[in-house]
């Protein structure tokens, strides 16, 4: 592109250019702007002015344009026409063109100072200044208006905005249809509306681009319209003509024809000239400019035209910007560009000029499925579909994609099950047939036997197979075909019979399936409230549990015979008739069915004694006795009773064995068995009572898994009979003495075991369960015999409130508990119970304690609190819950301050030990981060609802401070200054002075190092005070920020983005490059949080297995397993931003 010419002295006078024709390729207004705009920067304000002079006209001129426009105006004017309901435009656009029609200047002045409104300026440009003004000093004179604030917000109401924008659309479209039959085609109207158009688009002021865009961008997509309708009357004229020369190869009809043709295609050259003007001049530089919603109009309108006028816009040459935007930071942009290719994509007539695009696209189309923004992610997903359609992608190309089976947010998880059941369930884009027809004619077990391979994946892992039968249970209708199901579980057949994998999954599929058809979760909710259900979800829910019944009710003894042995799948093969309508047995005449299930689901309780199957049998077995009518009812009623006592004379007789000698083994199944059936509810179990305690105090050397449930037992067998009491109006004496007694005994048991626990050290503790469990059951009994619940009752005996060892003891075994690291407790993830044995149930019973007053919290709060930086995310979470209870009741100043207290103390025993000097900052650091964490606590509007507890906290924490002054001053900096930080100015100020008047008297200066932590909390309460915020939310060390995470279930993906010059035949303009700097700027902010993100990554995150980049489904022919490529989602390392901004 050639330089314009410099741009003379603002005070000498511009000649006039000769408006000679714009070439397409060079057109440009930005340069001259931005030059003429710097020397009006240069000059005074009063100089703002001289651009409007040498437009002013005499009186006599005026006088005769207003007489003019009045003769001719018969109605409201343009602009009040737009700003209205809009019918009126039509009329208003016939009218100008007839004006237009009559006298050219002044209806282009008129349309284009209505233009210029439609921006928000009030600039009037007479009929005699249309030829004679140079466009770019209009321009700069718009900004000028601009600059002093003369410009109309029509932006501070949404609403109005919005119409007036849709009516300024109609006003153009309108405006180019009214004139295609002249005016358009005058090379006057609108290329001198498009060189002001074009130019305020390159305008500092926000509002002038966003309206100059939105005008050239409609302009485009009406010149399109007319351009279609013209193309379509040169196809039926050139249709003609070839008829007519067949004829005769001369004549007055060939030449009409003739004539008429090459008008035609004229019109058509004159128009895409016209839209290509507005392309270089407009498009290649909005498309990247600095607000994202013109970037978005942009995007979206170029998806219109390349959509509706293939013929010129199907090339590389415009498609390339729907690539580049595909990596711009805003998600609305690079959703609208996943739009428009969409749309492209669905005209199988447009693939073959779309091949070059897809082989240099599609790898950045498949990792907008895992954007950061979930309709963005949705989108990209719907987009790969529709490339799979097209055997765009290669099958190895999908391995991250899979991922997302079991990402967080539903949505994408719905699109990814929609695609794989597509793909390689229903297989619909196997070939061009399948794009046409679709496979859903196949049988419903073959469906099932595809995704069975799937699920073979996840075989050892339920929480997974259930997410990925959670994604695709919408898609696949054979997940409810239960007969089919049923039949392939029950088939003999070697050559058709499932294998144990398979036979797995498919169980696990059908207890899912059955789930889903009746309501229930299978999955994780993001949030934790009830799923409101209309009145015909619920009859459809009702539906599904007549057929599940009806298909079940039969089958289901055989499959539970079938699979009794196995308890991987007879623990959901059970649980599924608790989602059953039992009322039909009855009405189906099925009662022997249902008295042989029974049979079954009591024998697989006594054949297993693994958690799962026992709390499936327990669940099911109440569900029939409370749930069936009549005599079904009775019997199973019956039933539980038989089943406790059978239970009771096994737990006998497995007792009578270890005292003899005998093996544990039979002793723990049927103390796991007891446990399960008292969660559930009472078992008279006083006869066995004292032999549990018997054998607790002969056989102290019995496993420890076998102890914790003896003792587990007694605890619940206590809590029962708790609940009678309570629950009945008059106790005799008798059940009071026996319900004393055996608190008592289970009391002495547990202390016993708490102080045999706290002989094992280090991580080795976590390998006792034992103590997990001692802890829970003396939090759970010190609630339940609480002393202040009994007090001035009649029960005022059943009281307990330990003493003061006893407590010391329990803290000190729970310290060790909570202090196990990480990795020794990932290594038992497994375990059973595990939920009831880690250090979120410690945490769980020492908050209970304390957020009940069972325990004084003065004792055990500071404790806790004082260790919270050392616990993981899940403990803190339950200690900042705990918190907030806490500051519910009361001022707990004194509660934080000793907790600071604590850890101070331990930083000056390091101090005092003369340790190396990494242990003494390491001992100081961790006060600190206490200070922050305690002090965020308070943010929002706690600061002013908790302030008299902050002030005291800073108070007290001022006087520990001064105590031994000048040895604890550093507690000042440690702890004190972050709730400082919480205060208001005034309070500053009123801290500030009274710290200084503790030192009035002092000689700080005879000891300067000893005092210099004196000095540095002044200084920095001072600035602070200067600054006059007082409520800074990050202290220096920037921790605070850190307690409080993102609400975002999702944590951020980084990939490594292509750049954008991928067409060798662009070059980006100085104005691009600009943008790329504040595109860098907002990817450094995103890269601050990665950190973060990691952090709150969900459990869910950390299932994930490298399995899942290989998922695939075998087809006709098997692929290399090792052409699959692996891009994992949640392990990548590198710190790049997920999406880029608009720029490379």
């Amino acid at each position: 592109m050639e330089d314009e010419p410099a741009v003379p002295e603002q005070t000498a006078r511009r000649s006039k250019r000769a408006r000679a024709p714009v070439r397409s390729a060079d057109f440009t207004r930005s340069d001259k702007i931005e030059d003429v705009l710097e020397e009006e920067r240069e000059e005074s304000s009063d100089d703002f002015q001289e651009p409007r002079r040498k437009f002013k006209k005499s009186k006599a001129a005026e006088g005769a344009s207003t007489s003019a426009a009045a003769a001719r105006k018969d109605g409201p004017s343009l602009i009040e026409v737009i700003k209205g309901e809009g019918k009126e435009i039509p009329d208003a656009v016939k009218r100008w063109v007839e004006h237009y029609e009559k006298n050219q200047k002044a209806a282009m002045a008129e349309l284009l100072t209505t233009l210029f409104e439609a921006c928000g300026a009030k600039y009037n440009l007479q009929e005699e200044d249309v030829d004679e003004t140079d466009v770019d000093d209009v321009v700069v004179a718009l900004v000028n208006i601009a600059r002093r604030g003369e410009v109309e917000d029509y932006q501070s109401a949404k609403r109005g905005f919005k119409h007036l924008k849709d009516n300024l659309v109609h006003f153009l479209d309108s405006l180019v249809s009214e004139c295609q039959s002249g005016p358009l085609f005058d090379q006057s109207l609108f290329d001198k509306c498009l060189d002001y158009i074009i130019a305020l688009s390159c305008t500092p002021p926000r509002f002038y681009r966003q309206m100059a865009s939105l005008m050239g961008l409609q302009l485009v997509t009406s010149f399109i319209n007319v351009a279609k309708m013209l193309g379509s009357q040169r196809e039926i004229t050139q249709r003609q003509l070839n008829a007519e020369k067949k004829k005769s190869t001369e004549g007055p009809r060939v030449e009409s024809l003739t004539k008429r043709l090459s008008t035609t295609h004229d019109k058509i050259t004159a128009l895409e000239e016209l839209m290509r003007k507005i392309f270089t001049g407009l498009f290649v530089h909005r498309y990247r400019d600095i607000d994202p919603d013109i970037r978005m109009s942009c995007i979206e309108s170029l998806g219109v035209w390349v959509l509706s006028y293939p013929s010129l816009f199907l090339q590389d040459l415009y498609l390339k910007y729907l690539g580049w935007t595909l990596n711009d930071k805003s998600a609305g942009v690079r959703k609208a560009s996943i739009l428009a290719l969409q749309n492209l994509y669905e005209v199988d007539d447009n693939v073959p000029s779309l091949n070059l695009f897809t082989e240099r696209f599609y790898k950045r189309m498949l990792e907008l499925a895992d954007d950061i923004d979930i309709s963005v992610s949705v989108c990209a997903i719907g987009l790969v579909k529709q490339l799979l359609r097209l055997q765009l992608v290669p099958d190895e190309e999908l391995g991250s994609l899979y991922d997302l089976l079991i990402d967080d947010p539903p949505e994408v998880r719905r699109a990814i099950g929609e695609l794989v059941y597509d793909h390689l369930i229903a297989q619909k884009f196997n070939d061009s047939q399948s794009r046409s027809t679709g496979s859903d004619g196949d049988p419903p077990a073959v469906h099932i036997s595809r995704m069975l391979q799937i699920l073979k994946e996840f075989s050892s892992d339920p929480i997974l197979s259930s997410y990925v039968i959670d994604d695709v249970w919408d898609y696949m209708g054979a997940m409810k075909d239960w007969k089919c199901i049923i039949r392939m579980l029950l088939e003999d057949n070697p050559s058709t019979e499932l294998d144990d994998a398979d036979a797995t999954s498919l169980i696990r599929l059908l207890f899912a399936s059955v789930r889903k058809a009746v309501g229930e979760r299978i999955v994780p909710a993001t949030d934790n409230r009830n799923p409101h259900q209309t009145k015909a979800q619920k009859e459809m829910i009702e539906n599904n549990r007549r057929h599940i019944t009806v298909s079940m009710m039969k089958a289901y003894p055989q499959l539970l015979r079938k699979f009794m042995s196995d308890k991987d799948k007879v623990a959901p093969l059970v649980e599924i008739i608790i989602h059953m309508n039992l009322e039909i047995y009855s009405l189906k005449r099925q009662e022997q069915n249902f008295k042989a299930l029974l049979k079954l689901i009591r024998e697989a309780f006594f054949k297993h004694g693994d958690k799962d199957t026992l709390r499936s049998c327990v669940k099911a077995i109440k569900f029939c006795a409370t749930e069936s009518q009549g005599e079904l009812q009775d019997f199973a009623q019956n039933h539980i009773k038989e089943l406790e006592d059978e239970l009771l004379i096994k737990l006998k007789s497995a007792i009578e064995d270890v005292v003899n000698g005998g093996d544990e083994y039979s002793l723990l199944v049927n103390l796991k068995r007891l446990y399960e059936l008292q969660l559930s509810h009472k078992v008279p179990l006083d006869i066995l009572y004292q032999d549990l305690v018997h054998i607790l105090q002969s056989f102290r050397n019995m496993d420890d898994e076998v102890i914790a449930f003896l003792l587990l037992n007694m605890f619940l067998h206590v809590s029962w009979c708790l609940h009678s009491v309570l629950s009945s109006e008059s106790v005799p004496e008798a059940s009071l003495s026996s319900l004393l007694s055996k608190r008592d005994s289970l009391l002495e048991q547990l202390e016993y075991f708490l102080n045999n626990a706290l002989k094992i050290q280090g991580d080795n503790v976590h390998q006792n369960q034992l103590a997990y469990r001692v802890c829970g059951i003396l939090a759970d009994l010190w609630c339940l015999f609480k002393k202040s619940k009994f007090a001035l009752t009649k029960l005022e005996i059943l009281g307990f409130s330990p003493d003061k060892s006893f407590v010391d003891k329990y803290w000190k075994m729970c310290e060790q508990l909570l202090h196990v690291s990480d990795d020794a407790e990932e290594d038992e993830g497994n375990r059973e119970y595990i939920e009831e044995t880690n250090a979120d149930s410690v945490m769980f019973g020492l908050a209970k304690l304390v957020a009940t007053d069972t325990v004084p919290k003065e004792r055990l709060a500071p404790e806790i609190l004082s260790h919270v930086e050392k616990y993981g995310a899940s403990v803190g979470e339950i200690v900042k819950h705990l918190l907030t209870a806490l500051k519910k009741k009361g001022d707990i100043s004194h509660i934080i301050l000793e907790a600071l207290k604590r850890a101070y103390q331990k930083y000056l025993e390091v101090l005092s030990a003369g340790n190396e000097k990494s242990r003494l900052t390491k001992a100081f650091q961790e006060c600190r981060d206490l200070s922050v964490r305690l002090a965020g606590s308070y943010v929002g509007v706690a600061r002013n609802k908790y302030k008299a507890e902050i002030l005291n906290t800073v108070k007290g924490g001022i006087n520990y401070a001064f105590t031994q002054a000048p040895k604890h001053l550093s507690f000042l900096d440690g702890a004190v200054l972050h709730f400082v930080s919480k205060l208001p100015a005034p309070d500053i100020l009123e801290i500030i002075r009274g710290v200084e008047r503790r030192t009035e008297n002092v000689k700080t200066d005879q000891d300067p190092s000893g005092w210099r932590p004196y000095h540095t909390f002044l200084d920095t309460l001072r600035e602070k005070y200067l600054k006059n915020d007082g409520v800074n939310d990050k202290v220096a060390d920037g921790k605070e920020g850190a307690s409080v995470k993102r609400g975002r279930g999702r944590p951020r993906k980084h990939h490594t983005l292509q750049g954008k010059r991928l067409f060798d035949e662009q070059s980006l303009s100085e104005e691009e490059d600009s943008i790329d700097g504040s595109d860098q700027d907002a990817g450094a902010e995103d890269k601050q949080n990665d950190d973060d993100d990691e952090e709150d990554a969900p459990l869910i995150h950390t299932l994930r297995a490298s399995k899942l980049r290989s998922l695939k489904v075998s087809k006709d022919d098997k692929r290399d397993p090792k052409k699959i490529t692996d891009s994992g989602r949640a392990t990548e390392e590198l710190a790049t931003p997920k999406t880029s901004g608009a720029s490379s």
